[in-house]
């Protein structure tokens, strides 16, 4: 397994990392397109987690703030095939350890409410009340590095 990262919106590393949105959201939850690529794209470092063929199977990014104190972790998406298999907890440990590295003093994220379990495992904890986020429920987690 191999993860790369890229801010490089042209880079095969994004479009590999946009695929897996299109498939995860767009098509697999019914997000819509204008909604998950965002003004922010060019902003974010995104990160891609490659299977041992090379092939990509999860991504993520990170939103940093202003100050470099606090990034937003965003577009957390594992392929259906590459489900159960632990692949997400290892990208999300790969992109905590470069935030801790980089100085981010604090990582937040939207959990939809299937996928609060695996942040609750990560340590992750919640903040505020429910919302509603491209039609899905949502609650904001926060992890202090």
């Amino acid at each position: 397994m191999k993860i790369k990262q890229t801010r490089n919106t042209l880079s095969d590393t994004y479009l590999d990392a946009v695929k897996i949105r299109q498939i995860v959201f767009v098509k697999g939850q019914g997000v819509p397109a204008s909604l998950e690529i965002d003004q922010n794209e060019a902003y974010c470092l995104h990160f891609v987690l490659y299977d041992d063929n090379g092939r990509a199977a999860a991504t993520c990014r990170i939103l940093p703030n202003q100050e470099h104190t606090q990034a937003t972790l965003q577009r957390m998406a594992v392929l259906d095939t590459y489900r159960g298999q632990g692949l997400g907890k290892i990208l999300l440990e790969d992109v905590l350890s470069f935030c801790k590295q980089q100085g981010f003093q604090k990582v937040t994220l939207h959990a939809q409410l299937t996928a609060r379990g695996f942040y609750d495992k990560m340590n992750f904890l919640p903040i505020g009340e429910i919302f509603e986020e491209a039609g899905i429920q949502h609650i904001t987690m926060e992890k202090t590095l």
